[in-house]
This record gives C-alpha cells, sequence and structure tokens, in this order.
C-alpha cells in the first residue's frame, strides 16, 4: 500500500493545493502518520500479528507466575506484584523486534522502492513503522495488564504514577524500535533480521531485574544488572505501579531511551538511505 492509495484523490488534490500553506516538519509528519496508518489497517487483515505477539509474553507470566513463582523470594512477598513491571517491558523489548523485521520485508518485496518514488518524506517510513509499533506494543502491553489482573496483579498507586510509568514504557519501545530498524536495514534476509532482533534482547531481559531481585543474582553480574536499560526501566515501572522506592531509575530509564534514540536514529536513517539506494 502506497501513500497515494491511502490518501483520496479528492483529498490528495486539497492536500496538494495547500502544501505551500505548511512547512517541511507538517508534511513530514503527514507522511510518517499515512505510513503508520498503513501499518495499523494490517493488523485486522492479519490478526496472527498480534496474537502472536501477546501468547508469548502471556506464557512467561503463566510460567514465572505458577512455575517459579514459588521458589523466588521478594520484598512484600507478592511475586506476581513484582513480576509484571518485568514482563511489561519484556512485552515491549521484544514488540520492538516487529520493526526490523518489517522493514527488512518491505526491502525485500521491493516497497521501499516504491516509496522513494513517491514525493514524500525520506524519513516517514522509519518514523510511521516506529510510531505503529509503538501503537501495537501499547496493545500487547494493555493485554498483559488484564492477564496479570486474572492472576492476582494488584497495582498499588495514583493514576498520575501509572501515566507516568505507561510515558517511561512507550518510550522505552520507541528507543528500541530504532535498534532494531538498524538491524532490519543491515540484514539481507527476513529471517536474518528476526534472529539478529531477539538474540542481543535475551541477555539483556534475563540478565536484569525483570524476574529476580537484584540481590539474588550472581555477583558477577550484579554490576552490569542493576544499571543495564532493561532492569533501571524494570525498577522505575515497578516502583511506579507498586509504590515501591524509585529512586534514580526513572531518570535513568529516561537518559538510557533518550541516549538511544541519539545514537540509533541518525544511523537507521543512514542505513535507509544506503539500503535504499541498493
Amino acid at each position: 500500500m502506497t501513500t497515494a492509495s491511502v490518501i483520496a484523490p479528492a483529498e490528495r488534490a486539497a492536500l496538494t493545493a495547500g502544501a505551500g500553506r505548511h512547512g517541511k516538519l507538517y508534511w513530514a509528519l503527514a507522511d510518517a502518520w499515512v505510513l503508520c496508518w498503513r501499518n495499523i489497517v494490517q493488523l485486522p487483515r492479519m490478526p496472527e500479528l498480534l496474537v502472536f505477539s501477546i501468547i508469548q509474553p502471556v506464557m512467561f507470566v503463566l510460567l514465572f507466575r505458577f512455575v517459579f513463582g514459588n521458589a523466588i523470594q521478594v520484598p512484600g512477598g507478592n511475586y506476581v506484584n513484582f513480576l509484571m513491571a518485568g514482563i511489561f517491558v519484556q512485552t515491549v523489548a521484544f514488540g520492538s523486534v516487529g520493526t526490523g523485521i518489517g522493514l527488512a520485508e518491505d526491502l525485500h518485496k521491493g516497497i521501499i522502492d516504491r516509496f522513494r518514488s513517491l514525493p514524500m518524506a525520506r524519513s516517514a517510513v522509519l518514523v510511521g513503522r516506529t510510531m505503529s509499533d509503538i501503537i501495537r506494543n501499547g496493545i500487547s502491553v494493555a493485554a498483559m495488564l488484564i492477564v496479570g489482573l486474572l492472576v492476582g496483579f494488584r497495582p498499588d498507586n495514583t493514576w498520575w504514577a501509572y501515566l507516568a510509568a505507561a510515558g517511561l514504557l512507550m518510550l522505552f519501545s520507541f528507543a528500541f524500535s530504532w535498534i532494531s530498524a538498524v538491524i532490519g536495514l543491515s540484514v539481507k534476509t527476513v529471517e536474518a533480521a528476526q534472529s539478529g532482533g531477539f538474540i542481543w534482547l535475551f541477555p539483556l531481559t534475563f540478565c536484569s531485574t525483570a524476574f529476580v531481585p537484584l540481590d539474588q543474582l550472581p555477583s558477577w553480574m550484579q554490576g552490569f544488572a542493576e544499571y543495564q536499560p532493561v532492569s533501571v526501566t524494570v525498577t522505575a515501572v515497578r516502583g511506579l505501579t507498586m509504590d515501591y522506592p524509585v529512586g534514580n531509575s526513572a531518570w535513568l530509564s529516561l537518559a538510557w531511551s533518550i541516549g538511544i534514540l541519539a545514537v540509533f536514529v541518525p544511523f537507521a536513517v543512514r542505513r535507509y538511505r544506503r539500503a535504499a539506494a541498493r
């Protein structure tokens, strides 16, 4: 689906006539929204994309809640309340892989070449893809919240704290999507984008405080686990949803996300230009 096919002819003519009244930023955002919508409308047509992204974290919830939950001692003694912040962060981290897979698929099918022939902002493809993946990850997190409530999760804080936790999660998701975008634009096949997208996430996710308290990790791992982006985001989300001490974790999570964006957004743009020129 191209930009021209999304916008009706009459609307497109009106937009073209008014092009001189808007700046480049407006049109870049408008093009990005069109491509974001292109990815969103695929979800009802291919529901398995969303279903499979939800099934995996549901399995982790059930596995850790009912198999490992009684063996892991956590502050307060309620493991499911401790667990769910880790599940939320893991869900958006693993969900970010879809960005790289989608871009690799578009490259493989030649859709990127079609986009290049259209009068649209070059940044729209990447921004539109990452925006749509934020929405998809938000749906997955909402599903995980429902599953968590069904198995005993009971958040305990104010609505402002919940909104702050959601904001950190979505920013974290957005940042990791740009890492995935670089991977998807750097490999030659969709299969490589999928395997390359997950392989670096497993150490970050499981060598963290997502599922086990820091003091129960091996001593040689604790230094890495305490300050890496998954751990600080999990600690911040856990504190904001359960009224636990947050400390500097929210600021560290914010700093990690902004730092990742500062590095990988320009990197992804360069990779996109090279990939599109091939």
